[in-house]
Order: C-alpha cells, then sequence, then structure tokens
C-alpha cells in the first residue's frame, strides 16, 4: 500500500478545480447557446410574417378574395406559435441553468421580445381582416 506524500492532495485538489472549471464552462457555453436558438426562433416568427405579408400582398387580387387573407393569417399565426413556444422553451431552460462568467439574459427581457412580437402579429392579423383594398371596411 502506497503512502501519499505531500503533493498528492496538491494535485488532487487542482484536478477537481480544473474539473469543476471545465463543468461551469460547459453551462456557460450552453446558456449562450440557448440565447442564440431563441433569436433564431425570433428570426423564423419574423419570416412567418413576412411570408404572410408577400403572400397576402402578391395574390391579393386572388379569386375568392378571402383565400388570400386566410393563407397569409395561417402564416402569420404561425408566428405567433413560434414566439411563444420558444419564450416557453427558453424560459424554463434559463431557469434550470445558472451562469458563472457570462451574463445570462434577464427572463423579464425574454418574456417582452416573445410577447411584442406575438402582439404585434396579432394586430396584423386583424389589420389584415379589417382593411379592405387599403381602406378600412365599410361601416
Amino acid at each position: 500500500m502506497a503512502i501519499d506524500g505531500p503533493g498528492d492532495d496538491e494535485e488532487v485538489d487542482r484536478s477537481t478545480k480544473w474539473a469543476e472549471n471545465r463543468t461551469d464552462w460547459a453551462e456557460d457555453r450552453t446558456l449562450m447557446a440557448l440565447e442564440r436558438t431563441f433569436a433564431g426562433w425570433m428570426r423564423t416568427a419574423f419570416a412567418a410574417i413576412a411570408i404572410g405579408i408577400g403572400f397576402r400582398a402578391l395574390f391579393g387580387e386572388f379569386d375568392p378574395p378571402w383565400l388570400a387573407k386566410a393563407i397569409a393569417t395561417m402564416f402569420i399565426a404561425l408566428a405567433i406559435v413560434f414566439a411563444l413556444g420558444a419564450e416557453r422553451r427558453a424560459c424554463r431552460a434559463f431557469d434550470r441553468l445558472s451562469s458563472h462568467s457570462v451574463d445570462a439574459p434577464k427572463l423579464p427581457n425574454i418574456k417582452l421580445i416573445a410577447y411584442s412580437i406575438s402582439a404585434g402579429a396579432a394586430l396584423l392579423i386583424v389589420a389584415l381582416w379589417v382593411l379592405s383594398n387599403d381602406t378600412l371596411a365599410p361601416g
């Protein structure tokens, strides 16, 4: 049986410290990846809104006229689903992780971004159906 020398405890402590640092850095990288993923979903939501607006603009004189609005509404509603789904997934993941060397995004900011995009998309859907041929609907 070997007897531990005076330097062995220091080597174990240093090895443990490096392992803890690597774990902390991995968690920080995961936080940054989650933030990039959330931003990617927000870009996807904006793309769905753009497709909906583009479809409505391109096929505005579609027959029957409500069909172009319905397809555009579907894409814009999909943007709401993307934004709210990404917000829920991001908030759950950020709650589970803790940052060590990086600044984690604030959850109220994540919610504000997602809810703002969703509210804007919902208003766009309302405007799409209320506005008729660039004028307000008869009333």
